[in-house]
């Protein structure tokens, strides 16, 4: 990671990576910051930072910027796969799986949504259980409910 910055936002203070032009992390509040990172904003960081308000206060429904999460070619293809969920929807580990091929894949894919580096932006948090339960979150579930709540209410309008 070239940069990383802290933001304080309504969820409590976050960081955003950035590496090569391109937004590689977002540390939700309580989660463990990359350590050798040379602290500093630049213009993509303060984007990502604007855009992440916006998306907060109910003004944003979609994120443009360059992302370019490291992982797998799996994990990539799961996260390739949240991003193609709408705002205000969720989706199943399972419907995932069988997206990207492999329908007996759900733990792999929880796996993949537990190593998303840039949750929110990548929205790992519309992933729910079969069942509807709310399940696993980086940011922890109390994170993950205000997320889906603030989408459910603001894709009402």
């Amino acid at each position: 990671m070239d940069c990383l910055f802290f933001y304080d936002t309504e969820l409590g203070r976050v960081s955003i990576g950035e590496k090569k032009g391109a937004i590689v992390f977002l540390g939700l509040p309580g989660e463990e910051v990359p350590k050798d990172v040379p602290v500093c904003e630049t213009e993509l960081l303060r984007r990502a930072s604007e855009q992440l308000r916006e998306y907060l206060s109910g003004e944003r429904r979609a994120f443009d910027l360059p992302l370019a999460p490291e992982g797998t070619a799996f994990q990539k293809a799961v996260w390739a796969e949240l991003e193609k969920i709408p705002y205000g929807e969720t989706r199943s580990y399972g419907q995932i799986a069988a997206q990207v091929g492999n329908a007996k894949a759900c733990r792999a894919v929880g796996m993949a949504n537990h190593r998303n580096p840039i949750p929110i932006f990548i929205p790992c948090h519309r992933v729910i259980g079969a069942d509807g339960s709310l399940t696993g979150y980086g940011g922890g579930l109390d994170c993950k409910k205000v997320l889906l709540r603030l989408e459910h209410n603001h894709a009402m309008c």
